[in-house]
C-alpha cells in the first residue's frame, strides 16, 4: 500500500512500533481484531487481507475500483513509478549529503579557530 512501517505504527497506536510491524508482517496468522485494525488504517477490508496473494494484489493496483470499504468510496488507481521512487531516493541522498558536508564545513572552521587561539 506504500504505508512504511512507522507510519502504520504510529495510526495503530503508541504501544506500536516499527519492529512490531515488522514481526507482524512475518506472522503466518493474525488475531481477528488486530486484523480488523490494521485493515481500518490501511482503509482495505479485512477480507482484502486475509485473501491477499500476489496476483490478486497486483490486479488489485493495477486497477481501478469503486466501491464501499470501512463506508469510505475509493476510486483510485494505483501506480507506481520505479524510476520516480529511484529518483527521490537519490533527491533524498542529495540533500543527506548537503547537510553532512554543511556540517563538516562547520567542524574544520571550529578546529581552525581553536588552532588560532
Amino acid at each position: 500500500m506504500g504505508i512504511k512501517q512507522e507510519v502504520l505504527a504510529f495510526e495503530l497506536g503508541e504501544d506500536w512500533t516499527q519492529k512490531k510491524v515488522s514481526l507482524l508482517e512475518q506472522k503466518e496468522e493474525i488475531e481477528e481484531d488486530l486484523l480488523r485494525q490494521v485493515a481500518e488504517v490501511l482503509k482495505v477490508p479485512a477480507e482484502a487481507i486475509k485473501s491477499f496473494n500476489e496476483e490478486t494484489a497486483i490486479n488489485f493496483f493495477n486497477s481501478s475500483f469503486n466501491g464501499q470499504f470501512s463506508g469510505v468510496n475509493y476510486h483510485t488507481t494505483f501506480n507506481v513509478n520505479p524510476v520516480e521512487k529511484w529518483v527521490e531516493a537519490l533527491e533524498e541522498n542529495k540533500k543527506l549529503y548537503e547537510r553532512l558536508l554543511e556540517s563538516e564545513k562547520e567542524k574544520v572552521e571550529l578546529l581552525k579557530k581553536m588552532l588560532e587561539k
